[in-house]
């Protein structure tokens, strides 16, 4: 009897490994999809980037005052995936207060670019640089503002996980929610430093 209860149980956790497996390769999928769209939009900015009407200020001039502010934003989105693998491995240690702790910090960290982007793009807006005035801001806004509603998506998951792992604890099914949101996180940093090399970097220098 204790055998077949043992089989029965061994199958059970077999069924859930299975579908953790299946859970993580179809968000991975996603994340391609993903990766298309970001391709995508990086294209038509590298195509507008040079459609720039008379009046209109230049990636240069725009890109080279703000980008030590940039960099801070940068910094804050990198320690915020520092933060989230301390957050795993709180996790490989089962320690939940440990993860909680971690994820509190990344949230912060990740607020703070949020709120740095909104910062720049209310300037931009009220220096009468909106993304209506040139195919080259049109393009920005919409490859910055697109990464940042993923990052405030990510914010909005973080806090609903929070909760979770706080009334039910390190569950398999919040590790699972743990481990997606983690490729995300760090597929938005990966996005981000494209960003940043591509649309401030080399708008400043060129």
């Amino acid at each position: 009897m204790a055998e077949v209860l043992h089989h029965e149980n061994h199958g059970h956790d077999e069924h859930h490994h299975d579908d953790t497996d299946i859970t993580v390769f179809g968000f991975w999928t996603y994340l391609m999809s993903d990766l298309v769209l970001f391709g995508t939009l990086f294209i038509a900015y590298i195509v507008l980037q040079s459609h720039i009407p008379p009046g209109t200020p230049t990636p240069h001039e725009l890109f080279s005052e703000t980008l030590g502010f940039v960099l801070v934003e940068t910094f804050a989105l990198l320690i915020s995936s520092v933060t989230f693998g301390f957050a795993v491995l709180a996790r490989y240690k089962n320690n939940a207060k440990g993860v909680l702790n971690w994820l509190v910090i990344t949230w912060l960290f990740g607020a703070t670019f949020i709120g740095m982007e909104l910062y720049e793009f209310h300037h931009l807006v009220e220096a009468g640089h909106g993304p209506t005035h040139s195919a080259f801001l049109s393009a920005y806004f919409t490859l910055v503002g697109t990464h940042g509603i993923h990052v405030a998506s990510g914010l909005l998951w973080m806090l609903v996980l929070i909760l979770q792992i706080k009334k039910h604890g390190l569950t398999l099914r919040n590790t699972r929610r743990l481990a997606c949101l983690s490729l995300f996180w760090h597929f938005l940093d990966i996005v981000w430093i494209c960003v940043f090399s591509v649309v401030y970097l080399m708008g400043a220098i060129s």
